[in-house]
């Protein structure tokens, strides 16, 4: 397959390497540009959709941690680029595809692939957009502004493509990764800070949770019943909302620290001592991450199954889509709302056989991804083995021969056991209802802790930065 698509490669868009290293001082320009100019896409409407059919949002749940925006350039967020790099992915750990990542050419024409998946995958998710009747009916549409709207957002999607590439090589982490933690932030500041009314039946109130606090107590005679409404208030950010989030966040960050420590010696400095890490969180937020794209992937089928045939009773058994009390088009029934996080603790008090079922599901999925994804990334106890090996580090009291056995005790069990809690801590926030959503909270936190790893590796002199990286 990679060979196959050699042909194309001058013609694919690429960002040139840089020719040195690239200054801290520039690397950190670089990642406000693209940040910057993401949020710009995430606000520019897209020309020719039907404002009316807006609630139509099967993604309403997911927008937060797809980096999407309804209506905008940014309608399809991370989703198919990420979607698009997955499937690479699993190809390659199930030996259905051959890559070589030490060979050169290999790593080349892979990114090749990953850019024409990602296209790919764009324009059919664009065009299924369409089709489906997420702008309103084709009829309405007219067919030059469907076409244009599906190249709207091909566009938008190539140019996330090379602004995930100028990221990598110009700025601190992945680019994709460093989107998601950007729009999440930004929405969890907005639902904290908006300074946005809305007309309530208890009054006009402010939307952020924190100048609602403000703004009640100023306004309303009973303070009790002021801060009681700005505390608990239902349908609205409350304080408790903004709490919970900081509660989960303190967590997060917690548990990022918990790290197994495998005693070591460096062969090359003289059999010097030392300690080599292994985290808790083994696999990082990939368990999150595959979880949610698989969730978004199923809804989006059963939002597009329904538009079809709205009253056919086998796609309801996928998931029954009707409005609720905001307009927004969300689950009621079916495997969709099964699979969909419980909002609040009087949703388990509603229905507590969907929270059961949620927490369920979420724990063991996230823990079997986890798992799976170390064949996947090439970061089982063998390749950790052969990467101590390769560096010249071995394992105190141990022959080599051992090293493999010796690091399966730990691996796999860090790997299950981390994607597990990942998927409780963020069952428990979309539960104490913190804002963001759970597992937007968490990949928020994991890929700053990353960004931030890199940035104190990037000031480090190159000798120290080398040992940095070995024990990361």
């Amino acid at each position: 397959f990679l060979q196959s698509i050699r042909p194309l490669v001058p013609f694919l868009p690429a960002v040139e390497s840089p020719k040195g290293k690239v200054p801290l001082e520039y690397r950190m320009q670089s990642t406000l540009f693209a940040v910057l100019l993401v949020c710009v896409m995430s606000n520019l409407p897209l020309f020719g959709i039907v404002r009316e059919s807006s609630p139509n949002d099967p993604f309403y749940h997911m927008r937060v941690i797809l980096a999407s925006n309804r209506g905008t350039l940014m309608e399809l967020g991370v989703s198919p680029i990420v979607s698009a790099g997955m499937v690479l992915q699993l190809l390659v750990g199930s030996r259905m595809m051959h890559f070589n990542q030490n060979v050169a050419e290999d790593r080349v024409l892979f990114q090749a692939s990953e850019k024409i998946c990602g296209i790919l995958f764009t324009f059919v998710c664009a065009a299924a957009y369409v089709v489906s009747g997420m702008y309103g009916p084709l009829s309405a549409i007219g067919n030059g502004n469907a076409a244009l709207i599906v190249l709207q957002l091909t566009g938008a999607g190539v140019v996330l493509l090379m602004l995930d590439e100028f990221v990598q090589k110009y700025g601190f982490g992945s680019g994709l990764n460093l989107f998601i933690a950007v729009h999440i932030c930004e929405n969890i500041v907005w639902l904290a800070l908006s300074t946005t009314t809305v007309t309530t039946a208890a009054g006009t109130e402010m939307e952020g949770a924190l100048f609602a606090l403000f703004h009640l107590l100023y306004t309303r005679k009973n303070k009790i019943a002021a801060l009681k409404l700005a505390l608990y208030r239902q349908n609205l950010p409350n304080i408790s909302n903004l709490l919970s989030t900081v509660l989960i966040f303190v967590s997060c960050c917690y548990i990022q620290g918990w790290k197994i420590n495998i005693p070591v010696k460096m062969m090359r400095a003289r059999g010097q001592a030392g300690s080599y890490p292994i985290k808790f969180l083994y696999t990082g937020n990939m368990p999150i991450v595959l979880y949610s794209a698989f969730i978004s992937n199923v809804y989006f089928m059963s939002k597009m199954l329904t538009n079809s045939s709205p009253h056919s009773a086998f796609f309801k058994l996928l998931g029954n889509w009707q409005p609720n009390e905001s307009g927004q088009v969300v689950p009621v029934g079916g495997l969709c709302y099964y699979l969909s996080p419980p909002t609040s603790m009087f949703s388990f008090i509603k229905d507590p056989l969907h929270t059961i079922f949620y927490l369920i599901v979420t724990l063991i999925a996230c823990g079997f991804l986890s798992k799976s994804w170390l064949n996947v990334s090439h970061t089982t106890a063998r390749d950790l083995a052969r990467k101590l090996s390769q560096q010249q580090i071995s394992i105190r009291g141990m022959r080599e021969q051992a090293v493999t056995r010796y690091l399966n005790n730990y691996v796999p069990l860090c790997a299950v056991l981390g994607g597990a809690t990942l998927g409780l801590l963020s069952v428990t926030a979309d539960f104490i209802g913190a804002l963001g959503t759970g597992s937007g909270i968490l990949l928020a936190v994991t890929i700053a802790w990353g960004i931030f790893e890199e940035f104190q590796k990037a000031r480090l002199p190159p000798s120290m930065a080398a040992q940095y990286a070995m024990f990361m």
